[in-house]
């Protein structure tokens, strides 16, 4: 008796020794058509884990969501302005990304990001930017600009799709009029609030599911995220992605612990693990978002290394910028408008 308790002490010093023990679940609360399959069994495989996958539709959607308590996910993927949110309300834990094995391979512009100093929280997952898609089979016109879905042309007009996604909307539509996103002046709402308005009977939906739905006709036009206009042109190639002079938004998606996470070091694993070149490659491949890891360009497709819906071009960086995270009271503003806009 005395021997297997030696034993037993022994072999979990051992353990110890060799790591730190993880569990064999994982739980991944994302946004729906954005985890790609081939790096989740990677994961499952090298780890013996068995992952979860939870889909939501909106930043909004997700903090609600945790914030409720009771959900079981370990690890959320939120947009940079609400990687702030989550943690000053407390609800993500402080892991220490900067610490990780992989973080030499985080690209330096993404280090030390404004919404995470020093990387304490979180890691990237991708980035990109919201623009406008346009397919130029129906206009053959400037799409580098947000009247395409705003004050859209004949040809497109009552062919349009807006994501349903309230920042982004409703900060385009600030930059449009000439303000701010973000912004509580009346008079800058007034004009976003007008705007829309006016260009809702021009629209035909405001719905998800842009990849599928664009190439087969479904709409002409769409106010949406580049990469999956890239994936829409990958099955049409008439649409393209343009990004307005006006002013556009820069986003980049972060993975972090949740702080009543059940599997803490399995989540850890898989920070450490996105961090990796060819398994960050494994994300961008699938979704067709650029990454926030150097090296990673090596193993994704060559088409995806110059393609202009991916990569910037120089004559419209200057217009792009990262939305900020609304006030409560700018949020109340942003909230009403929004609730009369989808009525």
């Amino acid at each position: 008796m005395k021997m297997n308790v030696v034993f037993v002490t022994v072999a979990v010093i051992g353990l110890c020794f060799a790591g730190v023990v993880h569990s064999s679940e994982l739980n991944l609360y994302n946004w729906g058509n954005y985890t790609s399959p081939d790096l989740i069994k990677k994961f499952e495989a090298q780890y013996d884990v068995n992952v979860t996958i939870t889909d939501y539709d909106s930043n909004t959607t997700a903090l609600a969501k945790v914030k409720a308590g009771g959900h079981g996910f370990d690890i959320v993927v939120p947009s940079a302005n609400y990687v702030k949110v989550f943690i000053e309300e407390g609800l993500a834990l402080e892991v220490r990304p900067d610490q990780m094995e992989n973080f030499k391979h985080v690209a330096p512009q993404w280090r030390n990001p404004s919404f995470d100093p020093g990387r304490r929280y979180s890691v990237p997952w991708l980035w990109g930017t919201v623009g406008v898609a346009v397919d130029t089979d129906v206009y053959k016109g400037d799409i580098n600009t947000a009247s395409i879905v705003f004050d859209p042309p004949e040809e497109l007009a009552g062919k349009i799709n807006m994501a349903p996604e309230m920042g982004d909307v409703l900060g385009m539509a600030l930059k449009y009029v000439g303000s701010e996103p973000c912004t509580t002046d009346k008079v800058a709402l007034k004009k976003a609030r007008d705007l829309l308005m006016a260009a809702k009977p021009k629209w035909v939906s405001m719905d998800y599911g842009l990849t599928e739905k664009m190439p087969r006709g479904d709409f002409s036009a769409a106010l949406y995220w580049n990469g999956a206009v890239y994936r829409a042109g990958l099955a049409k190639p008439s649409i393209k992605f343009g990004y307005p002079r006006e002013g556009y938004e820069i986003w980049m998606d972060n993975a972090l612990v949740l702080k009543d996470a059940k599997n803490v070091e399995t989540a850890k694993l898989f920070l450490n693990f996105i961090m990796d070149p060819e398994n960050a490659a494994l994300i961008s491949t699938f979704a067709r978002y650029a990454n926030g890891i150097s090296g990673s360009e090596a193993f994704m497709p060559d088409e995806m290394k110059t393609a202009s819906a991916i990569n910037i071009p120089d004559e419209f960086k200057d217009a792009g910028m990262f939305f900020p995270a609304c006030s409560k009271e700018a949020t109340e503003y942003y909230t009403a408008i929004w609730t009369e806009l989808t009525k």
